[in-house]
């Protein structure tokens, strides 16, 4: 009965996206501490990919004869392996910015910009857990 009250809704997904900004923001922290790093790459995780593959097991959830409740199968991709109780990450050399005498091809303020989007993306998905368990506590309370 309790796994069900999390598995249910938007909960699981809100979950997979809140991951992902995570680790993406970790990547992101890592450029902008490399950036004067001579040959270093900045990497990034693809959030195109990410987004389909959500998607995707989005559209498989709701072909279930419950379409809000259980659990969210998520496919892995090459740079994304989703576990049961997390994800683990395998970021990709970005190949933007121009290339520095010192084989660096650092961009701050596109690097900023992601870290910024990412931030927003991270904070609305976080917010809106915090709804969701908001509703519960109402339901548990028998109070509005």
């Amino acid at each position: 009965m309790i796994a069900g009250m999390f598995d249910h809704g938007a909960l699981p997904v809100l979950e997979r996206v809140t991951q992902f900004t995570e680790e993406r923001h970790r990547v992101l922290g890592d450029n902008v501490a490399n950036l004067s790093t001579p040959y270093y790459k900045p990497r990034d995780l693809n959030t195109g990919s990410f987004q389909a593959v959500l998607r995707d097991a989005i559209d498989q959830r709701r072909t279930r004869p419950n379409p809000t409740a259980g659990p969210l199968n998520v496919n892995n991709t090459r740079q994304l392996r989703f576990g049961k109780d997390g994800l683990e990450t395998e970021p990709q050399p970005s190949h933007e910015g121009i290339l520095f005498h010192d084989q660096n091809n650092r961009d701050l303020e596109r690097t900023m910009q992601h870290l910024a989007e990412n931030t927003l993306a991270h904070n609305m998905a976080i917010e809106m857990i915090r709804n969701q368990f908001s509703i519960m506590l109402t339901a548990i309370r028998e109070r509005v």
